[in-house]
């Protein structure tokens, strides 16, 4: 098995995904505003989706291709969302971020908290010149997230997903190298 890198903040541990993770997955992805705000996630959320999801994770990191974090709570280890770096082009030096935190802790900063760590990461560590990520128009939180850690509003796409037979505008925000103090 591979070992993963830990990112430390304030208040969050960001750490590889475990098989034992997947009973809290399965839940918390399950909450129908989740699922409802992010593209690849189904609901109902099926059994054996989500150590399915984990078990896909270790090919992703060792082909260099994607890296996703477990958001666990400093203070308690508790499980509360995922992020990641998704179609690593290796390239070209850019990827996406995506994330979720669960309902119960939105609104506290944890994304953001989250999101600015796996810049770092992903311009440190990774030395990746470009990341950026997408989210539904109608979920302007997320676009609150990405402008709180740099990312600057690119365009609209529209009506670039079908999600649950409704066509979605999509966000787009990048964040390159040179808008960070990373340099």
């Amino acid at each position: 098995m591979i070992k993963y890198p830990t990112l430390k903040t304030n208040r969050l541990i960001l750490r590889g995904f475990r098989i034992s993770d997947a009973p809290k997955i399965q839940k918390m992805a399950g909450i129908f505003e989740i699922a409802d705000t992010t593209l690849n996630i189904p609901h109902p959320y099926p059994d054996g989706k989500a150590e399915e999801w984990i078990k896909s994770h270790e090919a992703d990191y060792r082909k260099k291709t994607g890296i996703h974090f477990a958001i666990t709570l400093e203070s308690t280890a508790e499980l509360i969302g995922a992020i990641g770096l998704m179609d690593i082009e290796q390239a070209h030096f850019r990827a996406e971020m995506g994330y979720w935190i669960t309902k119960e802790f939105w609104n506290q900063g944890f994304a953001t908290e989250a999101a600015r760590a796996v810049v770092n990461y992903a311009f440190k560590d990774l030395n990746l010149e470009r990341l950026f990520a997408q989210h539904f128009e109608r979920n302007p939180a997320s676009g609150k997230v990405l402008k709180k850690i740099g990312m600057k509003k690119e365009g609209i796409l529209r009506s670039h997903i079908k999600k649950w037979g409704k066509y979605e505008d999509i966000v787009v925000y990048g964040i390159l190298r040179s808008d960070t103090s990373n340099e």
